[in-house]
């Protein structure tokens, strides 16, 4: 289309301009396959990568429609290597399988003889495979399965497991959807989850991922175990579960920190299974204590490295994961897509937003000038604590006072990373502080409060980035963060994404200091949100606070 918003690029970046009419369209068009790299102002630019294209072959886009894509949105003629080269990319995903043999068990299977002899060449693959069967298949031991397939990813030959998942110790479990029903997009995902075998499942936050979950437990009816960020988010998905389900409190276990309980339903804490003494993962035995039919990992894109290690053994069980957002800040997506699965659904987040199961957002970013003393401290420390310096600015607290006040009578949470910074917030605006340190017990009492609308305003750590249903919570101030952590501004806003009763729109405040790696790590962190449709209106702190 010559009028089209998109300039395809021979070096594999796509050049999107933001103000064209047809640039929503493209957006979601080319979401499934295209990475956004940077979001400035006017002209985002999105990458090509191999695993990009692998992922949403796997999710059941094929070459054809990528290039459909590129050619109806560009502007210009699409240079005709890359298709060729997005064509052959998505093409070597599948040329290689891994099956059940009748008679050698594990084998991988070649549909080209050619790609078989180059893997098996690689000294990557010596000890991961067996005898050759015939020209096009070889034994694979196994236990071997997962590491397999993270070195066929890295070699750039994808391979498909289509060998099947063992069935697991069998245990009844329903939906309880007597007065609540599926979301279409819900099922949709089960479904691609369960006709993929495993896999990954990307929903925005408050798009209800504990369902999916659910629902993929019902449609396993076997013991399940679930890998969660805490104990506060293991007792949320217990709840939830025996609201949803035909499970009772007793058939769901913790096995957290505090208790150690295996259930035909068992819930997990990423921090208890990567414990280790003397240099043992001391709870590993949790892997092999039931025959788990499902495997559940919730907010996948935080597991931890040893759970890679761990998840590599347990091939042969039906895998779940569940994220907002497949970015990892570590690079470690191939991990995801080799160990957990591709992804098999995503449901953009404004797509979800235009059929009234999340709610409309306002991103807005507040800038401040640091004080001239401040920033010849600023100048002149070292890199490390620079980004410090510039996010504990003292006026933002001005900035956090501000916005509270303009928005009385809303549930508002003010979300930070430094906690002399949250110590000082929750003294000067009068609200109750949760961080690391605060017990599971008084979390949870300060959590329902704020639910139940007793208390208004929350400060909190990153403990709340996490899996923590806030429903009501309606206004999020970020003072400062994990760096430039695409990740983390995913789920602060998440944290505010619950639909309203009234159908007000939700608001997100960035409060950044001007000129520093403040801002440089914001624009970092937006990203993502950019990729999915969120635009960050800048405010300037002064025009802001002359309006109080």
């Amino acid at each position: 289309m010559p009028d089209g918003p998109l300039i395809v690029q021979s070096d594999k970046t796509l050049l999107l301009e933001v103000d064209h009419e047809r640039a929503a369209a493209c957006r979601r068009a080319i979401a499934p396959f295209a990475e956004l790299e940077r979001a400035p102002e006017h002209i985002h630019t999105y990458r090509l990568t191999p695993l990009g294209l692998w992922n949403a072959r796997a999710a059941g886009h094929d070459a054809e429609q990528v290039v459909d894509t590129l050619l109806e949105y560009s502007r210009y003629p699409v240079p005709h290597a890359l298709l060729v080269d997005i064509a052959e990319t998505m093409s070597r995903y599948g040329r290689l399988e891994l099956l059940s043999h009748p008679s050698h068990g594990l084998v991988l299977h070649a549909h080209d003889t050619a790609v078989l002899t180059e893997v098996l060449r690689s000294k990557r693959t010596a000890g991961l495979v067996g005898a050759r069967v015939d020209d096009a298949t070889v034994v694979v031991h196994p236990s071997e399965r997962g590491h397999l397939k993270q070195v066929l990813v890295k070699l750039g030959w994808p391979a498909e497991d289509r060998a099947g998942y063992v069935d697991g110790e069998a245990h009844q479990i329903d939906l309880d959807d007597r007065d609540w029903s599926l979301r279409p997009y819900q099922a949709e995902a089960v479904e691609s989850f369960w006709h993929g075998g495993s896999g990954v499942v990307v929903l925005p936050c408050g798009a209800g991922k504990t369902i999916v979950g659910a629902a993929a437990m019902a449609e396993a009816k076997a013991t399940t175990l679930i890998l969660v960020t805490n104990t506060v988010s293991a007792r949320q998905w217990r709840d939830e579960l025996v609201r949803r389900t035909s499970l009772t409190p007793e058939e769901i276990g913790e096995y957290s920190g505090a208790r150690k309980e295996i259930r035909p339903v068992t819930i997990a804490t990423y921090q208890v299974l990567t414990t280790r003494r003397k240099g043992v993962y001391t709870h590993l035995e949790l892997l092999d204590a039931r025959d788990w039919g499902l495997i559940l990992y919730d907010e996948v894109h935080l597991l931890p490295a040893p759970i890679f290690r761990m998840t590599a053994d347990l091939q042969a069980r039906r895998r779940l994961g569940l994220t907002a957002t497949l970015v990892r800040e570590d690079g470690r997506e191939d991990e995801v897509f080799s160990l957990i699965g591709p992804k098999r659904y995503d449901a953009p987040w404004k797509d979800i937003e235009s059929q009234g199961w999340i709610a409309p957002a306002e991103c807005v970013e507040v800038r401040l000038d640091m004080p001239h003393a401040m920033r010849m401290a600023y100048a002149s420390a070292e890199p490390e604590d620079r980004y410090r310096i510039a996010s504990t600015a003292k006026a933002k607290t001005d900035v956090v006072r501000h916005l509270v006040d303009a928005h009385a009578g809303e549930q508002v949470l003010v979300i930070g990373q430094y906690l002399d910074q949250l110590e000082h917030l929750s003294e000067t605006i009068g609200a109750p502080l949760i961080t690391g340190a605060t017990t599971v017990n008084e979390r949870q009492r300060l959590f329902e409060g704020f639910r139940q609308g007793e208390i208004s305003t929350l400060v909190v750590s990153k403990v709340a980035n996490f899996s923590i249903d806030l429903p009501e919570a309606s206004v999020a101030i970020q003072v400062s963060g994990t760096f430039g952590s695409r990740q983390e501004e995913a789920q602060r806003l998440g944290r505010i994404m619950r639909p309203k009763a009234d159908g007000k729109t939700a608001h997100f405040y960035a409060v950044v200091t001007r000129d520093t790696v403040d801002a440089e790590f914001a624009a970092h962190r937006q990203r993502f949100l950019a990729e999915q449709g969120y635009a960050y209106r800048i405010l300037d702190a002064e025009d802001l606070l002359a309006q109080a």
